[in-house]
């Protein structure tokens, strides 16, 4: 075990966490908000209420959610619906740690009611994920609101030792390897998904896209390629797309469609646990936003990120400020082949050329995925050093 995986014990006044999330990216805002509320109550074993606007969204990545339901309590953490910034809240603040997931705002009364507090909480805005440089020197910046006595701390995940780090639960990469050795347990995940269908030989890909990505241009490259190819698409996801690739032929979940030398089976919408043994079970994966973004990379696979849409192009940004990280270590063509792919990919560049030179670099870019996560590893991962951070402001 890393030193960095050991538990940290929170401080006894601060063992009341309130999380804030508003969705706006289906499955990435509130699945990361999940995934944290989950490890901090698991693993640090401190009270946390999660507060979400959309609980529809976060039932399909957490099937014991009851959308219906305005309280409830699952997997340790107390989970309610909140109508967003200006919408009907909580008034009452009992909470030690404040979390404003991405910037989404607090309700009026909950900040008056923690500025009323003889000792205010502590209150951080957890930030989207960058791998750009800039985010080093805000990292733990406070921030005072301009007409209370409130400081917000800026927490800004991140890929280095000056950022907040990435979420990986403390077993999550002994699953991994033990779900990995195991061809019975992989074999009784994929069979109830139609996945496992004898074609022992074709290359396992999984789609998670926005409804943007050049989908069509990619299913052809596929269809008309030399080596099989058996795709994985979750209910929902590219739906226009697909829909119009097939000519209204989508296959149902379980079922299968072949064209050409691809296979496409359409697979339900999967809890986040599930989500990551798919990860796991590929060849490569497509993923989007940032939950499936951060999980593709503890899967050590190859993988291609398509980074939420922005105006004036600066997911691109992004993009690029990632793969200049990632494609440290890597032979020049292969980066080269990667970095091309990911830009068509996000709409910039011919498709089907920029797939064959990825294709071609198939077996180096899966040996980088796994050095890439050990790499990742030793890095303190996100929920722990939140809550040293908290600890340490006390």
């Amino acid at each position: 075990m890393l030193k960095s995986d050991l538990s940290l014990v929170a401080m006894p006044q601060l063992r009341r966490w309130d999380l804030f999330c508003a969705v706006v990216d289906n499955y990435g805002d509130a699945g990361i908000s999940w995934r944290l509320a989950r490890q901090l109550a698991s693993e640090h074993a401190l009270s946390v209420r999660l507060f979400v606007d959309d609980l529809s969204a976060l039932a399909r990545i957490a099937p014991g959610i009851d959308p219906s339901r305005g309280e409830q309590l699952a997997d340790g953490v107390q989970v309610r619906t909140w109508q967003g910034p200006g919408g009907a809240a909580p008034a009452d603040c009992e909470a030690d740690v404040v979390i404003e997931g991405f910037g989404c705002g607090l309700p009026a009364p909950y900040l008056a009611a923690m500025a009323a507090r003889e000792s205010p909480p502590i209150w951080i805005n957890l930030e989207y994920l960058s791998a750009e440089s800039w985010i080093e020197g805000c990292h733990g910046l406070p921030s005072r609101h301009p007409s209370l006595p409130l400081t917000r701390y800026f927490f800004f995940p991140g890929f280095s030792g000056a950022s907040g780090g990435l979420l990986r639960e403390r077993d999550l990469l002994a699953r991994r390897d033990a779900f990995r050795a195991d061809a019975k347990a992989q074999a009784a995940f994929r069979r109830p998904l139609g996945i496992d269908d004898g074609e022992g030989d074709a290359q396992l890909i999984s789609l998670f896209c926005y409804p943007d990505a050049p989908v069509p241009a990619l299913l052809d490259a596929w269809a008309d390629g030399d080596e099989p190819v058996l795709c994985i698409v979750p209910q929902g996801v590219a739906t226009s797309a697909l829909d119009a690739w097939t000519g209204g032929g989508v296959p149902h979940a379980g079922q299968a469609l072949r064209r050409g030398r691809l296979t496409l089976v359409e697979v339900p919408f999967m809890a986040q646990d599930d989500y990551d043994r798919l990860l796991w079970s590929c060849d490569l994966n497509f993923v989007r936003g940032e939950d499936s973004f951060v999980r593709a990379q503890w899967a050590a696979r190859a993988f291609v990120w398509q980074p939420y849409p922005q105006a004036e192009g600066v997911h691109r940004l992004k993009l690029g400020a990632f793969l200049d990280r990632y494609v440290e270590g890597l032979a020049p063509d292969a980066a080269t082949a990667l970095r091309a792919f990911a830009a068509a990919w996000s709409g910039d560049g011919e498709l089907a050329p920029a797939w064959n030179a990825l294709s071609a670099a198939q077996s180096r870019l899966s040996a980088h995925a796994a050095v890439w996560a050990q790499r990742l590893a030793q890095v303190p991962e996100l929920a722990s050093r939140l809550v040293k951070f908290c600890a340490d402001r006390v």
